[in-house]
């Protein structure tokens, strides 16, 4: 299997378990001393690993580790976005957008060698 292909797909599924990890505290455990919610969190976080880890080692194969990184926070972005809208209820903002627009041209400039070849 193409190596960029599963980097990307372990990269979406650990990035969901971070995002968990990170966020879905404030909704759901906001009555919980935070300290429980650090370890439920860190609990969901070595789920991340489980997927992070093989993610950056395959990619690596063929990525360097800033195109790793930048991949890393299109993916981010990706899943943050719908996840702040539809499970925290955050309301959308145009400020993604332009975030997203911004991400986008660190895509170009750190694929730019790979897309002009």
């Amino acid at each position: 299997m193409n190596p960029i292909l599963t980097s990307i797909g372990l990269l979406i599924c650990s990035n969901v378990f971070m995002t968990f990890a990170w966020y879905a505290h404030l909704k759901e455990m906001n009555h919980k001393p935070w300290i429980i919610a650090a370890l439920v969190s860190w609990g969901i976080a070595l789920l991340e690993y489980l997927f992070q880890v093989p993610a950056n080692r395959i990619g690596h194969t063929v990525l360097n580790v800033g195109q790793l990184k930048i991949l890393q926070e299109v993916i981010t972005l990706t899943i943050f976005v719908p996840f702040s809208v539809f499970y925290l209820k955050e309301d959308l903002k145009w400020d993604y957008l332009w975030a997203g627009f911004c991400i986008m041209g660190a895509v170009f400039f750190v694929f730019r060698e790979k897309l002009m070849s």
